[in-house]
């Protein structure tokens, strides 16, 4: 392998052997970072050939600890191949090499005039393989879908080095199995995404948003509805957050909370098109928001009037780096519960970890909209730690939800995968896994193994 490609044992830059999930791994045998498929190909024909264990990397924000190194693997790392190749202003799509970021992705998109929709915090540094891949949602999943919503085509490398080309660019296709299927959202475990047809969107109007306090969680699916049936696809955001949450990154981020201290918060943006009316749209949500003060839905609202309130109201609730922070060593869940269960839910682990981890803080929040429900718990040494997964995790059961509604399964929650997939579904998945890498050297330990 080329100099250029390639970092040996002893030179190996310690980027590259954790991701944003904490999980110490082990020290790979060499990093490579390929500047193309032909080169990916070429790697894993001789990892093949070797039986050589093989470990995927794309930004390294995953939270899973999907990206992290076992002892001796050989790391394929895709920065190097963050091209985008090609944009179709007349129809809306976008070609990419699955090692271009998303935010690199979504100015392309804006400077042709067109929208990428997935957005996440990690925007500067997580790449379009990862996150096709892991299925990524982010805060507009309500509007616009996940990232396996976004991609029309792939181009993915078997673990025997075979090149599958589909770089689909069509909405419609009925001729039987699309290969992007087998690979967004498993992980790696089936083949190595090297590049991707995007889809765009055209771009949205000028956001509104509101923050909305409710005295009892089972009244926020309540308002969901009320607003998803007043506003429709106009609705982009319904991120809701526990008063402790707010407390807390009203404390650390220095923002100011906008209403008074309530047990749930919600924050509403909704957008239109780009020339849609912006004061038919704020005129609706503020009229949705009283009707739901009138039903004793929700408490109170406050509309931001300036764009610096606006922003000002999303700092509030992107503040978990510095939540994190203060409570670290923490636990982070990311489960998925429909909407009817989710407030029975968050009332049982609440009162359960209240009960078991009286010293650590127990912070929700989330989005209601796609089911997706986050909880942070610290701070936490390794045996309470335990003993919040198990809180977390078998309350799950029965309730027709998932451990992990948008972050991937990785190392972390392989363990607990069964609680919410079925026997049949796993088996379906290990015989599909046994096809294409019988071998088993990609991305080994995740997700089944």
């Amino acid at each position: 392998m080329s100099s250029t490609m390639s970092e040996a044992e002893a030179d190996i830059d310690p980027r590259f052997l954790a991701d944003w999930s904490g999980l110490q791994g082990g020290r790979p045998r060499e990093v490579l970072r390929p500047t193309s498929t032909a080169e990916v190909s070429a790697i894993l024909q001789r990892c093949h050939a070797q039986g050589q264990r093989v470990t995927i990397q794309g930004g390294m924000t995953g939270v899973s600890g999907g990206a992290v190194p076992d002892a001796g693997d050989v790391v394929i790392n895709l920065e190097r191949m963050n091209r985008i190749e090609s944009l179709d202003e007349l129809e809306g799509l976008m070609q990419v090499q699955a090692g271009a970021t998303l935010q690199s992705v979504q100015e392309a998109a804006t400077a042709a005039g067109w929208h990428f929709a997935v957005d996440l915090g990690a925007r500067g540094s997580c790449q379009m393989g990862g996150n096709a891949s892991t299925n990524a949602g982010g805060i507009r999943v309500l509007r616009f879908g996940t990232m396996r919503d976004q991609v029309l085509g792939v181009e993915a490398v078997l673990a025997d080095g075979t090149i599958v080309e589909s770089l689909g660019r069509l909405i419609k296709n009925s001729t039987g199995l699309e290969a992007r299927q087998l690979f967004v959202g498993t992980e790696g475990t089936l083949g190595v995404i090297t590049r991707l047809t995007l889809r765009l969107h055209p771009p949205m109007g000028e956001p509104q948003a509101a923050w909305v306090s409710a005295s009892r969680f089972e009244h926020l699916p309540a308002l969901l509805r009320r607003l998803r049936q007043r506003l429709g696809s106009s609705l982009c955001a319904f991120e809701f957050m526990s008063g402790d949450f707010v407390a807390l990154a009203s404390q650390l981020s220095g923002t100011a909370r906008p209403l008074a201290d309530s047990p749930w918060h919600v924050l509403v943006e909704v957008a239109g098109e780009a020339h849609a009316s912006v004061s038919d749209l704020s005129e609706a949500l503020q009229a949705s928001l009283a009707d739901a003060v009138e039903a004793e839905e929700i408490e109170d609202a406050a509309i931001a009037t300036s764009l610096a309130q606006h922003e000002a109201f999303w700092r509030l609730r992107e503040a978990i780096p510095e939540v994190l922070t203060r409570l670290k060593p923490a636990g982070t869940y990311d489960v998925g519960l429909p909407w009817r269960e989710t407030g029975p839910y968050v009332q049982e682990v609440d009162t359960a970890l209240r009960s078991a981890l009286p010293a650590a803080r127990h912070l929700f929040l989330g989005h209601l909209g796609d089911n997706n429900l986050h909880l942070i718990c610290g701070p936490l040494d390794d045996a309470q730690h335990a003993a919040c997964d198990r809180i977390v995790y078998e309350a799950l059961r029965g309730r027709s939800g998932t451990v992990s509604a948008e972050h991937g399964v990785g190392r972390l929650k392989k363990e607990v995968l069964s609680i919410t997939r079925g026997e049949s579904e796993l088996a379906l998945t290990r015989r599909i896994k046994m096809a294409l890498d019988p071998a088993g050297i990609l991305n080994a330990g995740r997700v089944l193994d």
